[in-house]
C-alpha cells in the first residue's frame, strides 16, 4: 500500500511498520520509494525559458525545482529476533506546523509516467527554511527526550538534503555539530522522499558508522511537517 507524505513518506512509512511489528502484527515488512526529478527540472527550465517578462519573485519561487534530483530507496525492517544485522529502530519524534502548507505546492498532475505530465513546482524556499528549522528545533527537543539522548551524544547525522543554508541553519538550531553531518547534496541534490534513506545508505558504504554509533535520522517536509528517529548501529 502507498503512504505518502512529500520529503517524509519513507520515515512515515518506517514508523509504520516498526508499529506493525511491535503490534505482532508483522514480523518484516519492506519499504520502497523512487523519485524522478528529471521531468520536473526539465518543465520548469522550458518555464523559465518561454517566459521573459517574469518577476525576481517569480523566478525565486522556481529555484528550489532546479535542486531536484533522482533516487530509489529500499528499507528493510524486521522483528529482533529475525535480524541479521542488529541496528535497531530506538524511536523518535514528530510534529506539524500545517499553517505552513502554503509554502511548497505543485501543480494538477496528470500521472507518474504518462506523456503528459508536466509538473511544475512554486517554492517559497526563504519562509520554508527558516520555519522548517524553527519546527525542527522543537522536534529535536522532544525527540531527544523520548530517544533519553543529548546532541552530544549523537555520532553521526543524516538529514533530508535541501542545500547548504538550509544545513548551516539547522545545526545551529539544533545545537547539533555540523561536523557529524554526512551529506549527498553535491551527488544527489533534493531526491525528495528518497533523500534522507539515500543518504543514510550512502553512509554506510562510506563505513561512517560503527557498532554502538548513534545515529539521528533528521527529515524535514512541506506542510510543514517534522519527524526525527534515532537508530543505534
Amino acid at each position: 500500500f502507498d503512504i505518502s507524505n512529500a520529503c517524509l513518506g519513507v520515515l512515515n512509512g518506517m514508523v509504520h511498520v516498526a508499529n506493525m511489528i511491535e503490534l505482532g502484527q508483522i514480523r518484516a515488512g519492506l519499504i520502497v520509494a523512487g523519485e524522478n526529478g528529471g521531468p520536473l527540472v526539465d518543465t520548469t527550465i522550458n518555464n523559465l525559458l518561454g517566459r521573459p517578462d517574469l518577476t525576481r519573485n517569480e523566478i525565486k519561487s522556481s529555484f528550489a525545482s532546479l535542486t531536484i534530483g533522482s533516487a530509489a530507496v529500499g528499507v528493510l525492517l524486521v522483528h529482533k529476533k529475525l535480524s541479521k544485522s542488529n541496528h535497531p529502530l530506538l524511536g523518535g519524534f514528530g510534529r506539524a506546523a500545517t499553517q505552513f502548507n502554503d509554502l511548497c505546492r505543485g501543480n494538477d498532475e496528470t500521472g507518474a509516467g504518462s506523456e503528459s505530465w508536466s509538473p511544475l513546482m512554486n517554492t517559497d524556499a526563504e519562509t520554508m527554511m527558516h520555519e522548517g528549522c524553527k519546527l525542527a528545533g522543537d522536534t529535536w527537543d522532544a525527540a531527544k527526550k523520548v530517544l533519553g539522548w543529548t546532541s552530544d551524544d549523537v555520532s553521526r547525522v543524516f538529514c533530508h538534503q535541501v542545500g547548504q543554508m538550509h544545513r548551516k541553519l539547522l545545526y545551529e538550531t539544533l545545537g547539533l555539530d555540523p561536523a557529524k553531518d554526512f551529506s549527498t547534496l553535491e551527488i544527489l541534490g533534493n531526491s525528495g522522499a528518497a533523500s534522507l534513506p539515500s543518504t543514510l545508505a550512502f553512509g554506510v558504504e562510506k563505513g561512517c558508522l560503527k557498532p554502538g554509533d548513534k545515529a539521528a535520522l533528521l527529515g524535514i517536509g512541506s506542510g510543514l511537517n517534522s519527524l526525527m528517529l534515532g537508530v543505534e548501529w
